[in-house]
């Protein structure tokens, strides 16, 4: 069966709209979800412009898309968690059942995770995905499908926040104001911390993430001493910081003005190897982790913070493209540096008839 519009990476540089089989349920713990809205990740773009991230290497043509929420459009027989018509985020890696990582609570980590739009795994950026039902998560009545989308990211920020141990009154120094950056400071906020200074190099995100909860900003730009510079701000170092852009300048920044004996986590990705500076991590015995997507609860925690008020996302939303522009929404990103968080709405019952004559163009 057809009628599965869906945006596929073919090869680097080169995104269509095809066609693609329905999905049928073969699992009765699995649900199919028809596809609203999806966010586009730094991920998507890595893979378009260059094939591959780090041992994952795109060998085949790929559905994009892993920030996805939609609409439960049929349940297998023993489903009993969501039932058709709820709308659902979904958490978009499903690891091994019988993995060790998965019986210590640490499927995150799962040597076997399938991940949509990590190859070999296609996304979710089509008319139907299937999921199963416990990597769903029921969006209440106030939180709309645009902001479910936005729940992945957030779950990101929502994990690192936990893996730094904020709590009330943590001073958090949040280095990039990317969308994972972003939501980072909104996120250590809404858990108690009583100063968060975000630093990047554009004004135009620090103005951004005044909106969604830092108290403070700052252009590491414009500063030659910036040690000094953040204790200024904030009375004193900090005793968290979260590297969310990767750079090896915000790396090694970010163990320079961390206080002793505090937290380090690295979001991030960016050169494999890098100039680390061990001998300040062992005098000041810091706490360093890195931090790979989510684990268990932290969707459900991003869910909650969003429903609760207590982190805007949507204010993080710049761009808005239908269906059937997929691939200029993409090149956008790759184009022009203003872009913050893209969202693709799902594709009309009618669009991809139009879309497919397009094909040739996109």
């Amino acid at each position: 069966m057809s009628d599965n519009p869906s945006v596929v990476l073919k090869k680097v540089n080169e995104i269509i709209t095809e066609d693609r089989p329905v999905p049928e349920i073969t699992d009765d713990r699995y649900v199919k979800v028809a596809i609203k809205k999806t966010g586009i990740c730094g991920s998507d773009i890595h893979y378009y412009t260059h094939g591959k991230i780090g041992s994952f290497v795109l060998e085949r043509p790929m559905v994009l898309g892993h920030e996805s929420s939609g609409i439960v459009a049929e349940v297998g027989k023993l489903v009993t968690r969501v039932k058709v018509g709820d709308r659902v985020a979904i958490e978009p890696g499903v690891p091994s059942r019988y993995s060790d990582e998965y019986k210590t609570g640490k499927y995150n980590l799962c040597p076997c995770m399938a991940f949509a739009a990590t190859p070999p795994y296609d996304g979710t950026l089509a008319r139907y995905y299937l999921a199963p039902e416990d990597f769903l998560v029921k969006l209440p009545d106030n939180v709309s499908l645009e902001e479910g989308a936005l729940v992945e990211p957030l779950s990101v920020a929502v994990h690192a926040s936990k893996l730094a141990a904020v709590k009330f009154n943590s001073k958090v120094a949040v280095f990039g104001a990317g969308p994972v950056g972003l939501l980072t400071a909104g996120c250590v906020r809404a858990l108690g911390a009583t100063q968060v200074l975000v630093l990047d190099i554009f004004e135009s995100k620090l103005e951004l993430a005044k909106k969604i909860g830092a108290t403070h900003t700052l252009n590491s730009r414009k500063v030659k001493d910036l040690g000094s510079k953040v204790k200024e701000i904030l009375g004193e170092l900090p005793d968290t910081v979260i590297e969310c852009s990767g750079a090896e300048v915000a790396i090694r920044s970010g163990i320079d003005i961390l206080k002793s004996g505090g937290h380090f986590v690295q979001v991030g990705m960016g050169k494999d190897n890098i100039n680390f500076p061990i001998g300040k991590v062992i005098e000041k015995e810091l706490n360093v982790k890195g931090n790979f997507r989510y684990c268990w609860g932290d969707y459900q925690d991003a869910v909650d913070l969003i429903a609760s008020g207590k982190i805007n996302v949507k204010c993080i939303v710049s761009h808005r493209y239908k269906f059937k522009d997929a691939k200029a929404a993409y090149d956008n990103i790759v184009e022009n540096g203003d872009v913050v968080k893209t969202i693709i709405d799902g594709p009309e019952d009618n669009e991809f008839e139009y879309s497919q004559k397009r094909t040739s163009r996109l």
